[in-house]
């Protein structure tokens, strides 16, 4: 992950969409347990391409079918903010290939893909924003949907933190989606989930509560300034000003050896990509109100990138005020957003713990899912 002040630290954390997460090779020699013990040859898969006809470009991903001749229900897997590969890989992890290899045992088709411009999609990820990555994830089910081992009537999707917002975008406007999970999934503002994911990440790194406050202060002039400011240049001599007076107070160690001006001209650049405009004004409780399909969303109790009961609560509350009548919320104990067993929930652990994904949460995910399809 990138290294950025502490400033803008929420937004290299939950990383922008035109941005590269990269593995240390450490990670690959370390970990990655759970995906060693995968035998793919218990079920088909299949290298697929499909078309995004809105931008008309194709993006690449992989079909796992189970060995049966009836037709299958399936998932469409959709990663979270960052480019990221058909597996969700990040430090070595491949959380969406312990997925797929758990449902398609169960006898649940998945299919997962590469975001587009990485790995073997096409398309261009750098004016793209979260509307742009939910048109991907529509194409996808449209290709399941050309399937004839598919059933038709049994798609669903499910979405891991950006993910889980692209998942209700699609299912809100389309009758074809049976239901979704939403995995870490926000459930409140952008702008102020990036706010508490600043304090409560800056927390579990050991910051101390002066600089927090301090940060806290300057990112809410900042989000506040990108949501109601349309004028970019009016934007950036607000955002200037701000970051100018929060860089006084800080300790020069914090600036990685960056003059001011560098550290805020990067930081302007980053706050005005179009991804990080659009998430930080974007709102998914409205989005939600119009979801009709089951819906399971879940959160790990020690998560501080998408904190897990104010963002469990908010979704509740948005399903319900929309009249859902078929939902579940459940928060589980111990685990990060990465859904890794974990001490402090911090980032700074992702690439020091063994385990992928909790088998736990495979269990509850997959117990649901079948209860739904089999209704």
């Amino acid at each position: 992950m990138k290294k950025v002040l502490l400033v803008l630290l929420t937004l290299s954390i939950f990383a922008c969409k035109d941005s590269k997460k990269e593995s240390s090779p450490i990670c690959e020699q370390q970990f990655g347990y759970q995906e060693k013990q995968i035998d793919t040859t218990a079920y088909y898969s299949e290298d697929i391409i499909f078309t995004n006809e809105k931008e008309n470009f194709t993006l690449a991903g992989t079909l796992t079918l189970p060995k049966t001749e009836e037709q299958f229900p399936a998932v469409v897997l959709i990663t979270g903010s960052g480019l990221q590969n058909r597996n969700e890989e990040i430090f070595g992890h491949k959380p969406f290939l312990i997925i797929a290899d758990y449902l398609t045992r169960r006898g649940i088709a998945v299919l997962r893909y590469d975001d587009r411009s990485f790995g073997e999609s096409k398309g261009d990820a750098s004016q793209a924003t979260t509307e742009n990555f939910a048109d991907d994830a529509e194409a996808a089910v449209k290709y399941l949907q050309s399937r004839s081992e598919i059933d038709k009537t049994k798609i669903g999707l499910i979405g891991h933190s950006e993910g889980g917002i692209i998942a209700p975008v699609i299912a809100a406007k389309s009758d074809d989606i049976a239901f979704i999970v939403m995995l870490a999934g926000p459930g409140i503002h952008g702008r102020n989930l990036l706010l508490l994911q600043t304090e409560l990440t800056s927390k579990s790194m050991g910051m101390s509560d002066s600089l927090i406050e301090k940060a806290s202060a300057v990112n809410k002039i900042i989000y506040e300034a990108v949501c109601n400011i349309d004028d970019v240049g009016k934007r950036e001599t607000l955002i200037k000003e701000s970051m100018t007076q929060y860089l006084v107070a800080i300790p020069a160690m914090m600036k990685g050896g960056k003059t001011d001006e560098t550290i805020i001209t990067e930081n302007i650049e980053l706050i005005n990509r179009p991804w990080v405009v659009y998430f930080l004004r974007y709102n998914p409780a409205p989005t939600l109100e119009k979801v009709k399909c089951p819906v399971l969303a879940i959160n790990g109790s020690k998560d501080v990138q998408v904190s897990s009961k104010i963002n469990l609560d908010a979704i509740s509350k948005a399903l319900e005020k929309g009249g859902n009548k078929n939902f579940k919320v459940k928060e589980f104990d111990g685990l990060n957003h990465l859904f890794q067993e974990c001490n402090t929930g911090s980032p700074m652990e992702y690439a020091m713990i063994k385990q992928t994904f909790s088998p736990v949460v495979l269990e509850e995910m997959t117990e649901w899912i079948m209860g739904i399809i089999e209704k």
